[in-house]
């Protein structure tokens, strides 16, 4: 085993609740053994507060979260991604930006906590972060340095039918 860094970019398409929450959360949870970035296909241009407020009531401070454009990723200066994971439907869908690295991709669908109705944000994004919790819990418990590539690909890609 060596000490590798994995980059894992999480995608949305406003880059602002799903991805922000999942950056944060695999940033955490990851121990530096993974290294979580995210963007979007239309960045928004703002992180929704509410995926902050979420973060921080667990304990989880980011200071750089930003909504970007995926385009950065693709730059020939950009980190070389490992695992590019999308968590929306609609990004899901759209034709991605040539990754360097040849990543290992997946779609981790989760519904848009953005949507629900103001006095029940909250709510909302609590249970978003609970989907994404488990999901990153198990994607964090995997060894990628041990597992040949289609299976590492398949159990990747099975962590996005748990709820």
């Amino acid at each position: 085993m060596t000490d590798k860094t994995f980059n894992v970019l999480f995608l949305c398409t406003g880059n602002s609740a799903r991805s922000i929450l999942a950056e944060g959360l695999l940033n955490h949870l990851g121990k530096g053994r993974f290294r979580a970035y995210s963007a979007g296909s239309r960045p928004n241009g703002r992180v929704n507060p509410f995926a902050l407020e979420r973060l921080a009531k667990e304990g989880i401070t980011v200071t750089d979260a930003r909504s970007k454009s995926w385009d950065e990723f693709a730059l020939p200066d950009a980190p070389v991604l490992d695992f590019v994971i999308t968590v929306c439907d609609n990004a899901a869908g759209e034709v991605c930006p040539i990754w360097l690295g040849q990543p290992i991709t997946a779609h981790w669908g989760v519904f848009d906590p953005s949507d629900a109705p103001e006095d029940e944000k909250a709510i909302a994004f609590a249970k978003a972060f609970a989907i994404l919790h488990r999901r990153i819990s198990l994607f964090t418990s995997l060894n990628p340095e041990g597992l040949e590539r289609l299976l590492l690909e398949k159990k990747v890609r099975d962590i996005g039918h748990i709820e």
